[in-house]
């Protein structure tokens, strides 16, 4: 291999509970309009025929507890909170069961979006990366591995900005589960350990500013933080 022009920064890492070593970020795959509620608040049906993704970049990725910048370009940035599977094995065209075996762990994560460049390029038919893939802009709280804990319809997922609750759900609302969506991506990307799979948001969506706290949770996962400032 050929030496390198420049250096890169460190591939980021997500503490596993229990472990020494992080969970090396890998490819973020972010699966859109996964909650019937949270697509009809955004003016748009779900498409019941095959989830559709887009995509995060790891060095964009902070940890749960960051005060982070407010980004440019933006007056409507939203938090978005939802469940992330990471994935610890090779799958290709998984089956459900090959699906189930290939998950490392789940964490709470943050999906922070510009939404009004989101929709502004939704209406021209253009990529989302303006909207989605943006500084700090993908938090992960830490991992807690698979035999550790499994998800249940009756799970709650919710998040909070400066305490007043403003999203409120249960798993049982996700229309593609968890094994569904490892099956359905496998068919189009060889899925491979450092892999983070965001499943989507329950309704309540909304602005934050400069000032705000943002805390939330999935019960029996490690909760999720994080500041806006300046």
């Amino acid at each position: 291999m050929s030496q390198v022009l420049f250096d890169l920064p460190p591939v980021p890492t997500i503490p596993v509970i229990g472990e020494t070593e992080g969970y090396p970020i890998g490819r973020i795959f972010c699966v859109g309009r996964n909650y019937a509620a949270h697509a009809e608040e955004m003016g748009v049906e779900v498409d019941r025929e095959a989830p559709f993704y887009f995509t995060k970049s790891a060095p964009n990725a902070v940890l749960s507890g960051a005060t982070v910048p407010y980004p440019p370009g933006t007056e409507n940035y939203h938090y978005e909170m939802e469940l992330a599977l990471a994935m610890g094995q090779p799958v290709f065209q998984a089956s459900p069961e090959e699906a189930w075996a290939a998950i490392y762990g789940y964490c709470c994560a943050l999906d922070m979006t510009r939404r009004d460049l989101q929709i502004r390029e939704r209406k021209k038919q253009r990529p989302w990366d303006l909207g989605k893939d943006v500084e700090n802009a993908a938090v992960f709280a830490p991992i807690t591995k698979s035999d550790m804990w499994a998800p249940q319809d009756t799970t709650r997922i919710h998040l909070d900005v400066n305490g007043d609750t403003r999203q409120d759900a249960t798993l049982s609302e996700l229309i593609w589960k968890l094994d569904e969506i490892i099956c359905h991506l496998s068919g189009f990307y060889h899925l491979r350990p450092g892999d983070l799979i965001l499943t989507g948001t329950p309704a309540g969506v909304g602005p934050v500013v400069s000032g705000d706290d943002l805390s939330g949770g999935i019960d029996g996962l490690s909760p999720i933080s994080l500041s806006l400032r300046g």
